[in-house]
């Protein structure tokens, strides 16, 4: 993925769609403490296994916050995901994700809980619920990338390269596609 990024600057934050930051005050064990925290949608992710090409389906793309925390390009590898922001099941938002993003029309049914986390949880604690699920070719409906403005590329990471991928430094990566690739490789045995 190739990403030419110019002119990035910090700009006071009016009208979040997104997030909500706040300071809060609190005692604990009769001390007085604050803290500064963001109130941000929960999402779901959804590990995508290609039974045909075994590997993943994962997405790149760029990361504003990545970007500034110092990584060089901003570029992340993730799972599909998206923000909870609308009155459906997780499972069918999910579905509407792999969709999107990677461009497979999946039934919602075919859709597994692996398990739900809390993110960020030293300035946030949004949830993310995990899911997985297996498509082929057959299920293609488009080439993904993503709704409007968004430049989503999606990428295979053959199974043979993914342990490796874990702990290859270079690459940003989130936890949650770090915690699911764990779960996949720990109920093959």
């Amino acid at each position: 993925m190739v990403s030419k990024i110019e002119d990035f600057r910090l700009h006071e934050l009016k009208n979040p769609k997104f997030i909500e930051s706040a300071f809060v005050t609190y005692k604990q064990n009769g001390i007085e403490k604050s803290w500064e925290v963001v109130k941000a949608h929960d999402s779901v992710a959804i590990l995508i296994y290609h039974k045909e090409r075994d590997s993943f389906v994962l997405v790149k793309q760029f990361r504003p916050a990545v970007y500034m925390g110092g990584t060089q390009d901003g570029i992340t590898v993730e799972l599909c995901a998206g923000i909870v922001d609308k009155e459906l099941t997780l499972a069918e938002i999910a579905m509407e994700e792999i969709e999107e993003e990677c461009g497979y029309a999946v039934p919602v049914e075919s859709i597994t809980r692996i398990t739900q986390v809390n993110n960020a949880v030293g300035f946030a604690g949004s949830k993310q619920t995990i899911f997985y699920t297996e498509v082929t070719e057959s299920m293609r409906v488009s080439d993904g990338g993503g709704i409007e403005t968004e430049l989503i590329e999606v990428v295979d990471m053959p199974i043979s390269k993914a342990r490796e991928f874990i702990f290859d430094e270079s690459i940003a990566k989130t936890t949650g596609l770090l915690f699911a690739l764990m779960w996949w490789f720990d109920r093959r045995g």
